[in-house]
């Protein structure tokens, strides 16, 4: 007779528990400033509600991760389960500093396309293709959204300082 195989929880669940702590612990913060109302909102409304949102769909994350099998694991990862897939941590933090230094130095859409395509670069199953038609997307929704919409001071194209 063969024992069960041992159940664990999959990375979903301990990354739903991670998001709940910064988004708690990002309300929490927001708290010491002034919230305000949804007319009149105050320095700190902007990041009580996405602290909140964060919390929010970490719980969801959370409750909707699946146990799974403790052998599952390497059939998911293949044959390299010793050594971590660094590739989407890499393009993700290359993606922020990119946006920053292009956000300064040539504008918004440079720094919306720098942040979208390299991040989206992470992710092994999106193709060049892809990660294109969702940066030019993006670029819409950031020009519609924060330069229309919320006029933030920052101007679509620049070129140096």
């Amino acid at each position: 007779m063969s024992s069960p195989e041992k159940q664990s929880r999959n990375k979903d669940y301990y990354g739903g528990a991670l998001l709940v702590l910064i988004g708690v612990s990002a309300a929490y913060a927001a708290n010491s400033y002034h919230l305000g109302t949804l007319a009149h909102m105050g320095p700190g409304y902007f990041p009580f509600a996405i602290g909140v949102l964060i919390a929010i769909c970490g719980i969801l994350l959370a409750l909707t991760a699946k146990k799974q099998n403790a052998g599952d694991e390497a059939a998911l990862v293949g044959h390299h389960h010793d050594i971590p897939d660094l590739r989407g941590a890499f393009c993700i933090i290359l993606g922020t500093i990119l946006f920053y230094f292009a956000g300064e130095y040539f504008g918004l859409l440079p720094a919306t396309f720098c942040i979208v395509f390299v991040s989206a670069l992470g992710d092994r199953s999106n193709s060049v293709i892809q990660a294109l038609v969702l940066t030019a997307a993006m670029m819409i929704v950031s020009v519609v959204i924060f330069w229309w919409a919320l006029q933030v001071q920052m101007p679509l194209v620049k070129w140096g300082i």
